[in-house]
This record gives C-alpha cells, sequence and structure tokens, in this order.
C-alpha cells in the first residue's frame, strides 16, 4: 500500500489515497520516488486535453531508489538512483528506425495498461507510463534510466521533462547557434530550463515573454536579457529589441493560438519558430499563403525536446556539475502530495515556475 494521487475521472478532482502496488513483474522495476515534477502536460491530462485512461495516477517527471527488479531487469539494481523515462523509444517502429526516438509510436503503449489497483480493486492506469505522483510505482525497465552521478535526485526528477525539453528545443529543434537572439514565450519550467538552454547556446539576447510581471526575476535568473509583459504589442517590442529585425529563434512555450502566432510575427525574415506548448484542437492558428512565402520562416512542431533521454541526460548532467545549468531555479515550490492541486491552480492563474513534490 502506497499514498497516491488518483485522477477518478476526467475533469474530477484529485484524490489522494492509499493504492495496491503489486511487486514487478518481468522486465518491471520498483521505483521510490524522491520527487516528482508537476507539469503542465499533467494539467492537461486531468482536463481532457490529452487523452489518458481512468482512473490513473499521473505525474510523468520524476526520480528516485529502485527498490525491487523483475526478472530480465539487468541495467538498474535495488538501491540505484533512477530517472524517470515516460516515452520509451521502442528501436523497432519508423521513427526509431529514423533515429527519431521522440517519436516513436509505441512509446505510450504502458499508459493503456493496468499498473496497480485502488483499495476497492479498481483498475489503475499509470499516467503517460510512470504515474510519478505516488510515494512509489512499477514501470517498464526502459522507463527507469540510471540517475547520473553528482545530481542529487530530487533535483534529477526536473531532467526527466521540464529540461529535456527545454533544453532539446533551443540544442535540437531551433539548433540555436552563438550569437543569436532568441524569444522565449511562457516563463514557466519549460521556459524557464529554455531560457538556461538558450544562455548555454550563446545566444547574445534573451527576450522572455509572459502575462505576468511578478516573472521577471526568475526568467533572468534564467538567463534573460530583457523581459516583456505579453501583450498585442509584443511581435513590435521584440522587433524593437532587435533593430526591428525580429529574433532569430522563437520558442512557444504556452499551447495557445495567440502566442503561437505572436512568437511566428517575432521572428525575422528566415526566423525559426518552434512549438513546445501543448495546445487543445480548438486552438486554430492561420496562416495566408503569401506571407509564408514572404517571410520565408520556419514553424516546427517539437515533441519533448526531440530528445533522445538515454544520450541526453549525460550532457545535461555535466552542465549541471560544471554549474551551466541551474535545475533549483526552475522550482519556486516545495509541496507534498496534497499540494498538487493547488499546483494545477498556479499553473492556471499562470504562477510561478515548477512545483516539485518531495517525498
Amino acid at each position: 500500500m502506497v499514498r497516491a494521487a488518483v485522477l477518478p475521472a476526467v475533469g474530477a478532482p484529485l484524490e489522494i489515497t492509499g493504492i495496491d502496488l503489486p511487486e514487478p513483474g518481468p522486465g518491471q522495476v520498483r521505483v521510490r520516488l524522491a520527487a516528482a515534477g508537476v507539469c503542465h502536460s499533467d494539467l492537461s491530462l486531468s482536463d481532457g486535453t490529452m487523452r489518458v485512461p481512468v482512473p490513473a495516477v499521473l505525474g510523468h517527471e520524476g526520480a528516485g531508489t529502485v527498490v525491487s527488479v523483475g526478472e530480465g531487469v539487468t541495467h538498474v539494481s535495488p538501491g540505484a538512483g533512477v530517472i524517470l523515462n515516460w516515452a520509451p523509444s521502442c528501436g523497432r517502429c519508423h521513427a526509431c528506425s529514423l533515429g527519431e526516438v521522440w517519436l516513436c509510436a509505441n512509446a505510450l503503449t504502458g499508459a493503456g495498461t493496468v499498473y496497480a489497483r485502488r483499495t476497492d480493486g479498481t483498475d489503475l492506469y499509470p499516467g503517460l507510463n510512470v504515474a510519478a505522483f505516488a510515494e512509489e510505482t512499477v514501470v517498464p525497465a526502459a522507463c527507469a534510466l540510471p540517475a547520473p552521478d553528482g545530481v542529487p535526485l530530487t533535483d534529477a526528477a526536473l531532467l526527466g521533462c521540464a529540461v529535456l525539453t527545454g533544453y532539446g528545443a533551443v540544442h535540437h529543434s531551433a539548433k540555436v547557434q552563438p550569437g543569436e537572439t532568441v524569444a522565449v514565450f511562457g516563463v514557466g519550467g519549460v521556459g524557464l530550463a529554455t531560457l538556461q538552454a538558450a544562455r548555454i547556446a550563446g545566444a547574445s539576447k534573451i527576450v522572455a515573454v509572459d502575462v505576468s510581471p511578478e516573472k521577471e526575476s526568475l526568467a533572468r535568473r534564467a538567463g534573460a536579457t530583457d523581459y516583456l509583459v505579453a501583450s498585442e504589442n509584443t511581435a513590435r517590442e521584440i522587433r524593437g529589441l532587435t533593430d526591428k529585425q525580429g529574433v532569430d529563434v522563437a520558442v512557444e512555450c504556452v499551447g495557445r493560438a495567440v502566442t503561437i502566432r505572436t512568437a511566428w510575427d517575432s521572428t525575422r525574415r528566415g526566423g525559426r519558430t518552434t512549438v513546445v506548448g501543448i495546445g487543445g484542437k480548438d486552438q486554430q492558428v492561420t496562416f495566408n499563403a503569401l506571407e509564408i512565402f514572404h517571410w520565408g520562416r520556419t514553424l516546427s512542431g517539437c515533441v519533448y525536446g526531440n530528445s533522445d533521454p538515454a544520450k541526453d541526460l549525460p550532457v545535461l548532467a555535466e552542465h549541471v556539475r560544471a554549474g551551466r545549468l541551474d535545475l533549483g531555479a526552475l522550482v519556486t515550490e516545495r509541496i507534498a502530495l496534497d499540494g498538487i492541486p493547488g499546483a494545477f491552480d498556479n499553473m492556471l492563474a499562470g504562477k510561478g515556475g515548477r512545483a516539485l513534490v518531495v517525498f
């Protein structure tokens, strides 16, 4: 029996309750969580923007210690620290054969498999494979990656989603080069990681944009050289900061049509816009054919930072150990399990950066 935050139905409040967690079977790993980040994707799952089988235990950004392993698991052992990988690649599908493991067709198959039960016997599903909003979880072996040395597990939890996504958006998707100018829309957990990644990439000017003026200090600590409160004049203001040209790269971390469109409008002729934010189907973005030709801009989606966690985690860990990447700067609130609903409310209100559940 372990405590977990259960989503009983789409749109229903989370319930903090005990669940029956089985011992790991063949190819599975049981993990005691050290920490789990509260990501906007968890909110999107709870409100139905993204689909998830219910009832479910959400949470996909986490790290912890291996309690036990099932038959056939050899890459981790009891007592080892691990980072949870919510989108493990199968290595067999078309995307994996192209090396695009972040687009693996089978990455989320585990989310549709019963992994635990409520005390009344009701089946439970693991939201996004790993069910990190719990004291302990049982995951497929591919979802447990060895934690890097020299990074505390409570901090390492952030590497599992926010940092992989933000860093990858800058280095893999947008491919920011030293001296280029960057605008980041949305200063939540992923946005803060994106700002740090742009600084690491050597961007000459980094403009942070958010609806909240209170986030300016967070943004500047992460690497922003300029801060703008979002308005209908944002694109014009960004051009004013870049010799009337616009930035080379815009990264959208919100998932709203108006923000995506503004990010596009903020880039120079030939600029690149990378969309990280997850929006609903009702968020329609429109362009006319002439402007697509005239501006010569690139607009691209970005899944999980276009990252390969097995390859990228050691790189990120080296940035952390060298002091270039400050994981603590992403966290504005440390909470217990019962603080997750409040963290959801803060996200809806546009407050703070990452809330971190510490066990």
